[in-house]
Parts: structure tokens; C-alpha cells; sequence
């Protein structure tokens, strides 16, 4: 039995209840009525020889088989989607590439792998679209993005990388911490410290920007504080003695402050931005275009080689 057995209206249908672990609340954001989603679910069941849900009082619970198809129906969606942005832009002419990234570095290792593609003889238009943190590699994979520049953590799932840049990340402290005098520090330093809640952010980008990627020995990590949404609110509760934070260089360049100190982190998982782009075959724009990078970036660049902003 394998996923051409359903089509992608009783896969969505397996999702709304997969997400919502209520039949009368999926029907509803379906906008269909109850009876024919459960119908579709009971048949789905069937064809599977086994139950997706275990029907509870008042509650429904993911079964084994469940948790694996709602794992194998959002890739599923994800590529039907992208399939039909891609056909969408075909049908429109003009070959075009959209590429992603977000605001800072990103933009700029983008910028400056445009201005050498874009006068090659073989090049098509390429446009930029400003993104926000963590959104470009759904972006690519979804369709509507050909590349994007990622940074980690990123997930590279059915994606091909390209690494682009490197750096170290240092510890962003108040001016008066007991650490700030400090010319190296490790992560197990920073066991204990308020760290910047990001709201949103996965399992694994709160460990990497605690240092809990690496340091397996910090006991417990950091612990939460101020809620954040910006580089400019991280940088002011740090200098209030709010919190500390693990920034990227080249972040804490642009940052310069007499009531932060920044200290360099050796055994932090380094900063690095890579380009991405679907797995599988390429389009000779995508082609191209990831050629001009490498040549660009024949190894991945450091701080030390920084685009000019």
C-alpha cells in the first residue's frame, strides 16, 4: 500500500484531523460536515489494514500508523505544492529565478552572487525576496522560492547545500558580568545564564543558541529569559543585565556597545550560511546560478572576507 492509494483531498482531510485530534474541529476548518471526514478516514483505514487514530472519551489520539503517515503526507503536500508553483511560472514565460534569504548577511551573500550572475550571457532575471528568520528553506522546498541562503540551525531535508560562509560565535554578555573580563570562555561557562527566549523557534535552534548543540556536558543549560523579536531588543536586554546570548561575529560587530561585552566561545557550533536549492535535477538557471556561487565561494568564506553591507 503505498501513498498513490490516496489522493491529496483524503490526505488533507487525514491532516486537519491529524492536527486538530477532533473530528467536529476539522470538519469545520475543512468546511465540510463531519460525517463524510469521518467516512474518509474510516475508508483510509481500511485500504491500511489498521487504525490511524485510537478513538478515545472525548479524545483522539495518534496511533503508530498515524504518526508515520502524517509524517509522509506533509512531504507529500509539500511536493504537490511546489510542483504547481513551479508549472504556475513555467506557464507565465519569461524564465525567472526568485532566491531568498533574510535581512543582514543573507541579503548581502545574495547580492553580491547576483551582480556576477547576472552579467553572464546565459543569465535570466533574478529576484530577490526578503524573508523572515527560519522561513527560506520552506521556501524552497514549497516552490516558491528557487535558492535560498540559509544559517544555522537550518533543516536540509530534500535540499542541496552549498556552503557560503563560516565564522565563530561569541558570547554577548552585560559590561559588569563576572565573565565579561574573560578572553575565552566555553559553553559549560555559560550554564545557569538567562538566555533570550525566541518565541516560535524549534527544539533545535533554542539548543544551538544556548550551546546546548555541542556541550553535552552543561548540565541543564541556560535558563529562560526575556521573550525577543529582534536584534535590537536581544542587544538592549543583554546591556540591562537581563540575559546573555551566543551571537554570530559578525553580529556583534554591527553591535558595538560600552554596556555589552562580546567574548569568543571555543567550543560553540560555528555560524554558517550555506545556499540551497531542491534536491534532484536542476534547471540550467538554478545550474548556473549555483555555479557562479561556487566559483564565488570556492571554500566557505570567514569574517575576514566580508561583503561589504
Amino acid at each position: 500500500m503505498g501513498m498513490e492509494d490516496f489522493d491529496l483531498r483524503e490526505l488533507r482531510y487525514f491532516l486537519a484531523v491529524s492536527d486538530e485530534l477532533n473530528f467536529s474541529r476539522a470538519a469545520e476548518r475543512l468546511g465540510i460536515s463531519q460525517p463524510p471526514l469521518s467516512r474518509a478516514v474510516r475508508r483510509m483505514e481500511r485500504r491500511l489494514g489498521g487504525p490511524l487514530f485510537l478513538r478515545e472519551r472525548n479524545a483522539l489520539r495518534l496511533t503508530a500508523a498515524g504518526s508515520t503517515l502524517r509524517d509522509e503526507a506533509l512531504k507529500v503536500l509539500e511536493v504537490a505544492s511546489a510542483a504547481a508553483h513551479r508549472t504556475r511560472r513555467a506557464a507565465e514565460g519569461a524564465e525567472r529565478l526568485t532566491v531568498t534569504a533574510a535581512p543582514g548577511l543573507g541579503i548581502q551573500l545574495l547580492r553580491r552572487i547576483i551582480e556576477t550572475y547576472a552579467a553572464l550571457p546565459d543569465a535570466c532575471e533574478a529576484d530577490i525576496a526578503v524573508s523572515g528568520c527560519g522561513s527560506q528553506d520552506d521556501a524552497v522546498r514549497s516552490g516558491r522560492a528557487d535558492l535560498a541562503v540559509l544559517s544555522t540551525p537550518y533543516a536540509d531535508a530534500g535540499l542541496e547545500i552549498r556552503p557560503l560562509w563560516s565564522e565563530e560565535r561569541v558570547a554577548a554578555l552585560p559590561a559588569g558580568h563576572r565573565l565579561a573580563r574573560r578572553g575565552l570562555l566555553r559553553c559549560r561557562d555559560l550554564a545557569g545564564e538567562a538566555f533570550p527566549v525566541w518565541p516560535g523557534v524549534s527544539g533545535q535552534a533554542r539548543r544551538y543558541w544556548t550551546g546546548l548543540d555541542t556541550a553535552a556536558d552543561v548540565d541543564g543549560g541556560g535558563r529562560p529569559g526575556p521573550s525577543v523579536y529582534d536584534m535590537s531588543q536581544l542587544i538592549e536586554v543583554i546591556a540591562l543585565g537581563q540575559a546573555v546570548a551566543l551571537l554570530p561575529r559578525h553580529m556583534a560587530e554591527r553591535n558595538p556597545r560600552v554596556d555589552v561585552a562580546y567574548v569568543p566561545v571555543a567550543d560553540a557550533d560555528p555560524f554558517s550560511a550555506v545556499l540551497a536549492w531542491p534536491q534532484g535535477p536542476a534547471e540550467p538557471a538554478v545550474e548556473l546560478f549555483v555555479e557562479t556561487a561556487a566559483d564565488l565561494f570556492e571554500a566557505p568564506q570567514t569574517a575576514d572576507a566580508r561583503p561589504s553591507a
